[in-house]
């Protein structure tokens, strides 16, 4: 399925290098045998010792998944604790950030935040538990190894295929540029065009090796999409009245505090919400790139506290300022040119 996986023997007794193995069959020290063993141990230690020496001297690094990695080849363990955190909060924040106004309106106010809240807190904790894990068992990459793990070779082709799937839909539905060049554009062209040009502008970023060399698109989109959601908030709270709104004449914001949504209502909204951290399975493969592994709790903690800040500043002041006018995404909720300039950015 073309995932990374490995497999690698592990015991439970060390072994020293300044000791023979034992047989298990009790041995003379002057036994021409036991004598043999003893020197072909040594050979062997030093022989293992040597090539550990060369490859440290070389400059080269072993990893559980990645191999000998070495200043001649692509380091795939450089991506600093800051970075990731950057590149952990991107692959969140832009997918449900923009739906999360419009949900308050159907949940209601305080339930939406409670429920968005504690959903922060559980996929922190199993963005904890996948750290731990990653460390405990090194030689995993993705989701896919460690369906090896549970069930086989059958289990990691059935996580690899449902894990493409997934990742798939996610990817799709957060990109929202087509949507952005209609709205820069006034739909100057066809929507195709725009969907064709986004395309291969992902393609050419995805052809970029490693994570380390990648960190600078999601410090760069962390800080434009972070622009726009203020450019946006800011407007909504200091202009006249929503974009959606009657534009003469009185009119009344409805602020529902507790909805009464149908069923299918609660739950469409709730997984939107829950689409805001639809990004958590990826982060087996950003773990494994990490110089540091064990940084990784520090990077999680940062950009989860940064996302549910933020999560709840824009949907608290957006929805207070248009209530049931406000629009999904949300960028579209402050008017035509506050929409330009959000999406542009």
């Amino acid at each position: 399925m073309g995932f990374l996986s490995s497999t690698k023997k592990s015991t439970d007794e060390p072994i020293s290098l300044s000791s023979p193995p034992s047989t298990g069959t009790k041995k003379s020290l002057n036994d021409p045998a036991y004598k043999g063993d003893v020197r072909a141990y040594e050979a062997d230690a030093s022989e293992l010792e040597a090539a550990v020496a060369g490859t440290m001297a070389a400059g080269a690094d072993a990893d559980a998944v990645f191999g000998e990695i070495s200043e001649d080849g692509p380091n795939y363990r450089a991506v600093g604790w800051k970075s990731t955190a950057v590149l952990l909060f991107k692959t969140q924040i832009g997918l449900g950030v923009l739906s999360v106004p419009s949900v308050l309106g159907v949940l209601g106010i305080v339930p939406g935040i409670i429920i968005l809240v504690l959903l922060g807190v559980m996929t922190t904790w199993s963005g904890w538990m996948v750290g731990r894990f990653k460390i405990r068992h090194p030689d995993v990459y993705s989701v896919a190894d460690v369906g090896y793990m549970i069930g086989g070779r059958f289990g990691r082709e059935f996580i690899a295929i449902a894990y493409w799937l997934y990742m798939t839909c996610v990817v799709g539905s957060g990109l929202l540029s087509s949507i952005a060049l209609n709205a820069i554009s006034t739909h100057g062209t066809c929507t195709a065009v725009f969907v064709a040009v986004s395309a291969v502008a992902v393609f050419l970023l995805a052809s970029i090796q490693t994570l380390e060399k990648l960190s600078f698109v999601g410090w760069v989109g962390s800080a434009s999409i972070v622009a726009s959601l203020l450019i946006v908030t800011i407007a909504v709270a200091i202009s006249d009245r929503p974009a959606a709104a009657p534009q003469t004449g009185p009119y009344d914001i409805d602020i529902i505090i507790f909805g009464k949504p149908s069923f299918a209502s609660a739950m469409g909204a709730i997984g939107q919400l829950l689409f805001a951290w639809a990004g958590t399975p990826a982060m087996f493969g950003l773990i494994a790139e990490m110089r540091r592994p064990q940084d990784f709790t520090k990077a999680l903690l940062a950009c989860q506290a940064v996302m549910v800040s933020l999560y709840l500043a824009v949907a608290i002041v957006v929805y207070y300022y248009c209530g049931q006018y406000v629009a999904s995404p949300a960028l579209g909720s402050a008017g035509p040119m506050i929409k330009k300039i959000a999406y542009g950015m």
